[in-house]
């Protein structure tokens, strides 16, 4: 005789729970994309050429009457994306707190960033400034639509969960970033079986991460829901709202602490992210599809080293995780100084390290923040986290573009960044961790 299973109230809202969760995974599956073959491989190298062959006789451009040199727009463009990310986050963050629709404008920002994408399909010849423009209207809209993205986390996940939802979430990001690099890679060796010129097949992955972006956005912004506010002055400006919450967070100066660690050490991860291509093809004499295999060879790693590094959390702490990360990224950097030009298997070494401490070092900072964020100030706070996390990374590639424009040597540019890592490591391990949580009105889990 048959038996009813009788579902309880508890049961149901864990059921829920997990359904969003995994919607919410996919969001780090469509946008990955556009992170790793857009921002990290294709649109270094390739934005690099265009302004290459619209420069002088000197090697320079001149958008807007001011003297660039070629091999310094790509990493300017991306700087000057995140000022203007920068501007726009806390209004957003402040809007979305404030009426409880943030899925709205996290469909908003993820599809102006898709079609932006989609765009660079129009980038040939010398257009430089198009690609500059779509860059900027890109890196800012992901930046918008992950600060509404992780602000989901802490909404999503209990205390105890954050640490393997996070690094989850990040896991498959990484996961799509693989498997579309196979893709991408195949096409760009095999371009002339299908018929395209080289620069049209860069141009094919560059849109195509664009559609797949925007296709399985889809997929979260069905399964997340958005959660209503607690009444708060809704005639209160996004730019009065934004002064209140930077108020607030000098009410809690730990987590301030914290943001301004990460700000730091995350400025030097964001630009490594964004500027090895640039280094493999201009410094090391890299071919590109040398540099589509090492970024395939980060993202398969990034996946086991979210995870493991997740696991190694869960035994000695987040915080101790993550600063374990950072000696490995300064060692890493340091060795990168000294790879041999035209030897692909070394880099690919250094690619290996990367990889497994990537995903970990940025999924373990993202729930280790959650527990720090006062509850219902979700958006407001990640606001102010993502200009840390895709946001503040304008310092990185700008001390970069100005060292290569100083220098004319990238590899002075990619050793100055080690400063990022070294600043970032003795700030995050004076932030007490447990009392920041108490002080922010959370409970504190039993290793963090």
């Amino acid at each position: 005789m048959g038996t009813d299973t009788v579902r309880t109230p508890a049961a149901d809202d864990a059921a829920g729970r997990r359904r969003e969760q995994r919607g919410w995974y996919f969001y780090d599956w469509a946008c990955s994309v556009y992170s790793t073959s857009v921002l990290t491989v294709f649109l270094g190298p390739y934005l690099t050429s265009v302004a290459e062959s619209a420069a002088d006789a000197d090697g320079f451009v001149h958008p807007l009457g001011i003297p660039v040199r070629a091999g310094s727009f790509f990493a300017y463009s991306v700087s000057l994306s995140v000022i203007v990310a920068v501007l726009v986050m806390p209004l957003v963050g402040a809007a979305a707190d404030r009426t409880g629709r943030k899925k709205p404008l996290l469909g908003a920002a993820a599809y102006l960033g898709a079609a932006a994408t989609a765009g660079m399909f129009l980038l040939d010849g010398d257009r430089y400034l198009l690609g500059g423009v779509l860059l900027i209207v890109a890196n800012a809209a992901q930046s918008v639509a992950m600060m509404l993205y992780n602000s989901y986390l802490p909404q999503i996940a209990p205390p105890e969960e954050r640490d393997a939802v996070s690094s989850r979430g990040w896991a498959f990001g990484y996961a799509a970033g693989a498997l579309v690099l196979v893709v991408n890679l195949v096409l760009y060796l095999a371009h002339d079986s299908f018929g395209l010129t080289e620069g049209m097949a860069v141009r094919v992955c560059l849109a195509s991460a664009g559609l797949w972006w925007g296709a399985f956005a889809l997929i979260p912004l069905r399964r997340l829901r958005d959660r209503r506010s607690p009444a708060r002055d809704r005639a209160v400006t996004g730019w009065r709202q934004l002064a209140a919450t930077v108020r607030d967070m000098r009410r809690h100066p730990l987590t301030l602490s914290f943001l301004l660690a990460y700000l730091v050490y995350n400025d030097g991860i964001q630009t490594v992210i964004t500027q090895a291509s640039v280094y493999g093809s201009k410094e090391l004499g890299l071919e590109q599809s040398t540099l589509i295999g090492a970024v395939l060879l980060v993202q398969v790693l990034a996946v086991f080293g979210a995870l493991a590094l997740g696991r190694l959390a869960r035994r000695y702490g987040a915080k101790r995780t993550i600063l374990g990360s950072l000696v490995a990224w300064t060692v890493i950097l340091a060795a990168g100084y000294f790879l041999p030009a035209g030897a692909p298997v070394w880099f690919f070494v250094l690619a290996a390290g990367i990889g497994l401490v990537l995903g970990g070092s940025q999924a373990l900072s993202r729930s280790l923040f959650s527990h720090l964020v006062p509850p219902g100030k979700e958006a407001e706070y990640f606001s102010a986290y993502e200009l840390s996390d895709r946001g503040m990374s304008w310092l990185g590639p700008l001390l970069f573009g100005l060292t290569y424009q100083l220098t004319g040597s990238y590899r002075d540019a990619i050793i100055s960044l080690v400063a990022f890592f070294v600043i970032g490591f003795v700030l995050l391990a004076r932030v007490p961790v447990r009392r920041a949580v108490a002080d922010a009105g959370n409970p504190v889990p039993e290793r963090i």
